[in-house]
């Protein structure tokens, strides 16, 4: 199987391209903008393969979509290029709907032109996988509720409407088109190559550097924290046997308030960098709680019984065992996040 992956140099979907590569024998045809969240070294170790292939093409610019989908002839599409960043979708929503709806619509529409001059045997194999978030459902009042397949959405951020938006475009396209499509909601990642900006990475980095590890409001705020290496198996698991038209929640079973994720990490570096910066005694000195940012959700939780119900995914990494892999991973790749933080990694990118 061809797959075209949108957003596989983003650290989501560079976790989807590695493990295609890796662990399957299908090809991968990388569609990615390269925009500063975007790196082509997050896919070096599987880049020389004869099954990848990349694309530097902006998901709203039809004309080379269509091309893409020309060219590569794709069984399937696993869409995960967006703009992700809650902090920055308040500051700037505008490339928020930009990416996340227009560019959807322009890949559905590129999808479905593609999809009508399939043969019949094709076309019943095609699938289009549209990777969300469970930030659109909104936040969860109860200390026992779970985000279900069926929970209403109720975003809270310009981020996750766009993305709530994304999701009602891709459900239109399956019942007035018939466009095959499956949806998927995923709980927070974290884990390698994630982006500096992130929270896991900005506190072991700012750690690292002895600076403040800024926590959001009281840091009770809850996330269901899920390894990104076993997101990216669900997600292959989905596009190879979920059912179209088919919502699939995908979560970690790993609730945790920010402040304890925090305390985690500041922990686990005791013990591994005992040597700390200049002036700072311990880790956790380092935590400063700062203004709480507009709209902030208190607890996301997802019920990911469906998809182990129906396609037997579950999660491998318990947030211990996953959250001490990501601290070691960080300490032993400084090149990567180093390139990242100066600005490097951008200047070798094609047309740069």
């Amino acid at each position: 199987m061809k797959i075209l992956v949108t957003g596989g140099a983003g650290f989501i979907g560079s976790a989807v391209v590695r493990h295609i590569i890796e662990s399957t024998n299908d090809e991968v045809v990388n569609l990615d903008k390269l925009t500063y969240a975007g790196n082509l070294e997050s896919v070096l170790a599987v880049s020389s393969s004869s099954r990848y292939a990349f694309e530097q093409v902006d998901i709203c610019n039809a004309t080379e979509v269509n091309r893409v989908f020309k060219s590569h002839q794709p069984d399937a599409v696993m869409h995960l290029a967006a703009e992700s960043h809650v902090d920055r979708s308040i500051d700037g929503p505008s490339d928020f709907i930009q990416t996340n709806i227009i560019g959807t619509f322009t890949l559905l529409e590129a999808a479905k032109n593609y999809w009508d001059t399939l043969s019949a045997d094709k076309k019943a194999a095609f699938r289009f996988h549209h990777i969300s978030t469970d930030e659109v459902y909104g936040d969860l009042e109860g200390t026992n509720d779970l985000f279900t397949e069926t929970t209403p959405y109720a975003p809270s951020s310009p981020y996750s409407a766009s993305k709530a938006s994304s999701d009602h475009l891709v459900r239109a396209w399956l019942r007035t088109f018939g466009l095959p499509t499956i949806i998927t909601n995923c709980s927070n990642n974290y884990g390698p190559y994630h982006f500096p900006e992130k929270l896991i990475p900005h506190m072991i980095l700012n750690a690292l550097e002895g600076k403040p590890l800024p926590v959001y409001g009281n840091g009770l705020q809850i996330r269901d924290w899920l390894y990104v290496k076993d997101h990216a198996k669900a997600l292959y698991t989905v596009v190879t046997q979920g059912e179209i038209g088919e919502t699939y929640n995908i979560g970690g079973h790993n609730e945790k308030a920010n402040i304890d994720v925090v305390k985690t990490i500041c922990r686990l570096l005791e013990e591994l960098v005992p040597n700390k910066p200049i002036g700072v005694t311990n880790y956790e000195d380092l935590i400063t709680y700062v203004t709480d940012r507009p709209g902030h959700d208190v607890r996301y939780a997802i019920d990911a019984s469906k998809i182990e119900k129906e396609l037997g995914w579950k999660p491998e990494e318990t947030f211990e065992s996953g959250i001490r892999k990501t601290v070691t991973w960080y300490l032993d790749n400084p090149n990567w996040w180093q390139r990242v933080l100066d600005g490097s990694y951008r200047l070798e990118r094609i047309g740069a």
